[in-house]
């Protein structure tokens, strides 16, 4: 039997553009808000203030990917287990989950020109702490910061873009803010690869507090005042969560994220240690990994059309068969490269599904859903890293990836029982 859950929205929901990252995804309106202290639509400098926040997305991504292309050099560096030093993942994880709702809840009357600012000296001073930590507990407080910062990024930057260039340039506008989002996913590990084989991590975290000066310095030229939209609410998160269809959405993005991160955040140790791969050759296969992500997202769209919920089981089941493959053919170097490459396009379709079946669970609501998306996401993210973290120091590398191939095997399995019990609202 199907459920379908009617609920009477009490305003019209706004369009939305689906963004998607390696880790994490956003859901930005497209209907822009109208206001005088915003540049003329379509004017030179709403257009170059889109491509600030694009830069600003670049680094935000490329900061939470660096680490996991700099793991074994960090965990050395320190004096520290590999398991330890994928704290690194795990703790920004659990930080975004607690300030994106937040935010969500308390940004509601600042201008956002200043904490798009704020964000970046934020993540600058996160940076330059990770540089100069002379420990793991330093580097931990660090990067808790930053995601902290991660969290409320998303939260408040999402409908930015649209506003500074008027409803005709919108969708645009979102096209270019998620270039710098992509931009950031191919960059961060084949950056921190080449980086940190080049001048050491601590150096390698520098040159992004640099990058990420230039970025806010440019920001800052460029943004003009941003007047928030007004107050949200606790009710509008609650409303989210007790729809049936997002619960469901809720627990099969958690699986899934979990079973992705258990095994991603330890992927270059395992591409070194077990498939021995050079630096230069996994430098390469990160950067198809991510073209690929960005290929699959494409796609993502049309298949959505067809079905979410159908989609996403389809593709979480190839995604969990290329990572139990990895476990037991990740030593033939070709057929690794090859499998990594499939995960990349397969998770392309995966990760916005995640989003657009909270968003289409609560059609009226979208900011909302797309919070409590970040939070759900985030916590399993850190899940993720933490029980890659324990398997990686019990274990071995291959039970690591064979884990997360039946975790997200079961995420399939639950979209697969939701599709028959739940029904989420038409996707145009």
């Amino acid at each position: 039997m199907t459920d379908t859950e009617q609920v009477a929205p009490t305003h019209h929901p706004s369009p939305v553009r689906v963004v998607a990252a390696s880790s994490c995804t956003a859901a930005i309106p497209i209907e822009p808000v109208v206001d005088r202290t915003t540049p003329e639509t379509g004017s030179r400098r709403g257009w170059l203030s889109v491509g600030a926040l694009a830069l600003g997305a670049f680094v935000i991504v490329m900061t939470e990917t660096l680490p996991v292309g700099l793991l074994p050099q960090i965990a050395d560096g320190l004096d520290v287990s590999l398991g330890l030093a994928g704290l690194m993942v795990l703790v920004p994880g659990f930080s975004a989950a607690v300030s994106a709702p937040l935010f969500f809840l308390r940004s509601g009357r600042f201008n956002r020109r200043s904490v798009i600012l704020v964000l970046g000296l934020t993540v600058l001073v996160s940076n330059a702490a990770v540089a100069a930590a002379p420990n793991l507990a330093l580097v931990l407080i660090a990067r808790m910061l930053f995601g902290a910062t991660l969290g409320a990024f998303w939260t408040v930057v999402s409908p930015v873009g649209p506003k500074l260039v008027g409803r005709g340039g919108g969708t645009r506008a979102i096209t270019i803010i998620a270039a710098g989002i992509s931009g950031g996913t191919v960059v961060g590990l084949p950056a921190g690869q080449f980086l940190g084989n080049l001048v050491g991590w601590r150096l390698t975290f520098a040159i992004a507090a640099a990058a990420t000066l230039l970025v806010v310095v440019v920001q800052a030229v460029v943004l003009p005042g941003i007047p928030p939209d007004g107050r949200t609410h606790l009710r509008d998160l609650v409303a989210v969560v007790t729809r049936r269809a997002a619960r469901f959405g809720m627990a099969a993005g958690a699986v899934v994220f979990i079973g992705q991160f258990t095994a991603w955040t330890y992927i270059t140790p395992f591409l070194m240690d077990h498939t021995q791969l050079s630096s230069g050759v996994i430098s390469l296969l990160y950067v198809i990994y991510g073209c690929g992500g960005i290929v699959g997202s494409i796609v993502a769209g049309s298949l959505f059309k067809r079905g979410v919920i159908g989609s996403f089981a389809g593709a979480a089941t190839v995604v969990a068969a290329l990572l139990i493959g990895l476990a037991y053919l990740g030593s033939l170097p070709w057929l690794a490269g090859l499998l990594l490459v499939l995960w990349g396009l397969f998770w392309g379709v995966v990760n916005p599904g995640t989003l657009v079946w909270i968003l289409d669970a609560a059609p009226e609501t979208p900011e909302a859903a797309s919070a409590v998306n970040v939070t759900n996401l985030q916590v399993a993210l850190a899940a993720g890293s933490g029980l890659g973290a324990v398997l990686v120091s019990s274990t071995t590398l291959q039970m690591v990836f064979l884990t997360a191939g039946f975790m997200v095997l079961a995420a399939a399995l639950l979209a697969a029982v939701a599709a028959r019990l739940v029904t989420l609202a038409r996707r145009e």
